[in-house]
């Protein structure tokens, strides 16, 4: 697959698999769409606007029914299906992992943004027909072939995934502190975030970060568990999840293999977190993955 592509049609009803070149990519889909399609994962995240009619999708264990207008929100390899969709009755984009991972901002805030799954038009008419807006002109760029298509459609992604994280921020205001959050906490969280991402495979501890950053366990564990809405071993281990789940992608990489590389310290601990947060063990999501 190219690493940017406009789909008119999907004709493979069978299977969806996106990979992307570390180039990234982008493919949006705005006609013959399935109707319906088993439970599977990918690499991209999919964000899906209702176009006409009742749809109904499953996300993870939990059952969405949307109307016209609604957006649909599936992050990176997370398992999902669509259980029931009208004829062209959607508009969909699917973007690379790397345009969020490698961004620090998104990374910072992706568990709470990862919580949001649908957004009812009613409720946000602004936001879903600002998000539909965006997704029409990424298909009429790249279908018209204008200069510099792929760098204006890509702006126009991080423009979709602005008004998300900070629809999404607006929403955990009060959680946060709305007062703090562009503040010296702020700063610290960024600092842990990416301390953490380029040392997950390695042996880490809270103690090691919390020292790395300038703070003192105390406070550290207090300001992480405030902003990232979840303990210092539960992060790690997601982000450890993460690099696992791209790694199983690769069939020549064995399952304990790919548990090592992505720093968990021992098979049982890595089928404990897998399970945890995927509701799957490694082989299985593995199967969905190459056999959906």
């Amino acid at each position: 697959m190219p690493d940017f592509c406009y789909d008119e049609s999907m004709k493979n009803e069978e299977r969806e698999i996106i990979e992307y070149s570390a180039l990234q990519g982008i493919s949006i889909t705005y006609r013959d769409a399935p109707t319906s399609f088993p439970p599977h994962w990918h690499n991209a995240a999919e964000f899906t606007v209702i176009t006409k009619g009742d749809c109904r999708y499953r996300i993870g264990d939990t059952e969405y029914h949307g109307k016209k207008g609604d957006l649909f929100l599936i992050w990176p390899r997370e398992l999902h299906e669509v259980i029931a969709t009208p004829k062209d009755g959607t508009v969909f984009i699917q973007i690379a992992p790397t345009l969020m991972e490698q961004n620090l901002d998104l990374m910072i805030i992706m568990r709470l943004m990862s919580r949001c799954h649908h957004i009812q038009a009613d409720r946000e008419p602004e936001l879903t027909t600002a998000v539909k807006d965006k997704l029409d002109k990424i298909r009429d760029i790249f279908k018209h072939r204008y200069r510099l298509s792929e760098t204006r459609c890509k702006i126009l992604v991080y423009e979709i995934l602005l008004l998300i994280g900070e629809y999404v921020l607006r929403e955990r205001a009060e959680e946060l502190g709305e007062e703090e959050i562009a503040g010296q906490a702020w700063a610290y969280i960024r600092e842990i975030c990416n301390y953490m991402a380029e040392h997950s495979t390695e042996r880490l501890t809270e103690t090691e970060v919390a020292s790395a950053v300038g703070l003192s366990p105390y406070y550290f564990s207090k300001l992480f568990t405030k902003y990232m809405q979840t303990s210092f071993p539960n992060y790690l281990a997601g982000i450890r999840v993460r690099t696992a789940i791209r790694l199983l992608a690769d069939e020549r990489i064995s399952i304990t293999d790919c548990a090592f590389q992505a720093g968990f310290q021992s098979t049982t601990t890595f089928n404990k977190a897998f399970r945890e947060i995927t509701g799957y063990s490694p082989r299985e999501y593995r199967k969905l993955h190459l056999h959906s």
